[in-house]
């Protein structure tokens, strides 16, 4: 990646962050629209000044436009994680992840057959999946960082990456949920 498409992402990412249309960032950091759509695009040039307006005017340090946090991954196997047991029935719960602040979620159910590799396209910058498997097994994830899991086992992993779902039996089932920025 690029200076200019690592500034880019680093600019369109905080922008989303704060809830902020590029209009009212260019006005609140003294530029033009122009100037703000280029940057975001990886053209141009920014010199220090342009940066500094820029991380002013959204609230964040000037080192958030230099840098690309990696989405974690969370790997959790079915026999793992902290339960929680009912005192008044027969059923326990355990917490796979909680929703970040300012995300949406998407809940998918799908089927993954032998031979029949899916390989994804990388989605918008923040998006994340998360894998469930109901049954069968699996190989999903970043082409890079890729995890075989059995039913019951969950992953999260980036999808803002090229990813993909394998299955290594004859048909798999899925639960996908996919979380991106509001």
């Amino acid at each position: 990646m690029t200076p200019s498409e690592l500034i880019a992402r680093a600019i369109q990412r905080e922008r989303q962050r704060a809830d902020i249309s590029l209009t009212a960032l260019a006005q609140q950091a003294g530029l033009a629209k122009s100037t703000l759509s280029q940057l975001e695009a990886g053209k141009g040039n920014p010199s220090v000044e342009t940066l500094w307006s820029i991380a002013a005017a959204l609230g964040v340090p000037f080192s958030h436009l230099f840098e690309m946090p990696e989405p974690e991954v969370k790997l959790i196997r079915a026999t793992e994680g902290v339960g929680v047991s009912s005192d008044h029935a027969d059923f326990s719960t355990t917490l796979l992840d909680k929703c970040p602040a300012a995300r949406r979620r998407d809940i998918y159910r799908a089927k993954v057959l032998r031979g029949e590799d899916r390989r994804a396209n990388p989605h918008p910058a923040g998006t994340v999946e998360h894998v469930i498997v109901i049954s069968g097994t699996v190989t999903v994830g970043p082409v890079d960082k890729p995890a075989t899991l059995n039913t019951g086992d969950y992953y999260r992993y980036p999808a803002d990456v090229a990813h993909q779902y394998v299955a290594e039996c004859a048909e798999a089932q899925i639960v996908c949920i996919m979380e991106s920025l509001e």
